[in-house]
């Protein structure tokens, strides 16, 4: 049985590449039915490209071919948008417009349909007609600035902050409310995320530093970002590291106390130089015992200290392997929904990853279209 929260949802879905298959993935996960829309001509550049990425966020959806430049597609696309509940894009503002299939033109065929448009920089202002990826975003929102050590040059995360949580995330929470008021109202939205906007507003704790200081701090110094000697990095015996997140008080005590040292308990706990006494006590406590063992002499006594695994090393960790987020298929990852519900709802969709244009015939065919007009489509280009 497919998770049910989301039957009976339709989704319409143009994107491409990473943030918007991410975004409608967890809603197929969620059990609405995704039609993923792409070229005749190679579909989704993810398909060559990236083709492990593509099948980790394609799993569960259908694949249909619509080649939109020319006119007989884009009336296959108002008949699908028709009996749809959602359409998601992320081509430049106006492209969808041009074509003859943007918000204004679906929303006469479908007043209650969601349209979700995200892009780079939103449907406004005077960046939204530039190119951009997750770094670019990260860059103006102010979040590579932020990230690194202090005193040295911005870092780059293998986390697409700006895609995937300033994006997917963001643009899946937008459509979820519109698709509610829609079915509260009988009256469909334009959803406009941009993962510039999304990811600026993620950005809470140097917001709030602003709103206090007046200014942000620099790179590794604020409270977070490594300038207390409680909440940072350490290098261990080994090579490897850990992360000490001791914030509160009582967790930098537990710790002190766990390795019998009750004078590192009476040193400043205070960012920059303040701390400085701190930080080097704690920079070569560390370095007396490799990353496992201390794992082994921490990891009950309460204070927030954890080894930083490799990607592989989390796949193989017993809190992961309870949890049952990622399983593995013919000896590779996959992952599920991340988020646990009390009932039973039934297995997240985890059909497989559509071939490219594998439903075109069947859903088409179920809009009335009969094999003469099915043949004339395609002998056109249109599917």
């Amino acid at each position: 049985m497919a998770n049910p929260l989301l039957s009976g949802i339709r989704v319409l879905d143009l994107t491409r590449l990473l943030p918007g298959p991410f975004c409608s993935f967890y809603l197929a996960q969620l059990g609405a039915e995704v039609i993923k829309l792409e070229e005749p001509q190679g579909g989704d550049y993810a398909r060559m490209l990236a083709p492990e990425l593509f099948t980790l966020l394609n799993r569960g959806k259908q694949s249909v071919t619509l080649d939109l430049r020319q006119p007989e597609a884009v009336a296959v696309l108002k008949k699908m948008a028709a009996r749809a509940d959602v359409l998601i894009e992320s081509f430049r503002p106006g492209v969808m417009d041009k074509l003859g299939c943007g918000y204004q033109d679906l929303k006469l065929v479908n007043p209650c349909l969601v349209y979700a448009a995200l892009t780079g920089y939103g449907q406004t202002g005077p960046y939204k007609d530039r190119a951009g990826h997750d770094m670019n975003y990260c860059a103006y929102a102010g979040l590579l600035d932020q990230t690194g050590a202090a005193d040295g040059a911005p870092v780059l995360s293998n986390f697409q902050s700006a895609d995937l949580a300033g994006g997917a995330l963001t643009c899946a929470l937008g459509i979820l409310a519109a698709v509610i008021g829609a079915r509260a109202s009988g009256q469909g939205a334009m959803v406009d995320v941009g993962m510039l906007d999304g990811t600026l507003a993620l950005q809470t704790l140097s917001l709030a530093t602003i709103r206090t200081l007046g200014e942000s701090r620099a790179r590794g110094d604020d409270m977070l970002s490594g300038g207390l000697a409680n909440y940072s990095i350490y290098a261990c015996a080994d090579g490897k590291h850990v992360a000490m997140a001791a914030l509160e008080p009582k967790f930098f005590l537990n710790f002190c106390n766990a390795v019998g040292r009750p004078d590192l308990a009476v040193m400043p706990l205070a960012p920059g130089p303040a701390g400085a006494t701190l930080r080097a006590a704690l920079g070569e406590l560390f370095k007396t015992r490799s990353r496992d063992a201390w794992e082994l002499l921490l990891a009950d006594r309460d204070c927030c200290v954890s080894g930083i695994y490799t990607p592989q090393e989390a796949l193989d960790n017993p809190q992961v392997k309870a949890r049952g987020l990622i399983r593995m298929e013919d000896g590779k990852p996959l992952s599920d929904l991340p988020i646990k519900f009390s009932e039973p709802l039934g297995a997240s969709s985890s059909g497989d990853c559509p071939a490219l244009g594998a439903d075109t015939l069947n859903v088409l065919a179920a809009l009335g279209l009969d094999e003469a007009a099915l043949a004339a489509l395609s002998a056109s280009g249109a599917i």
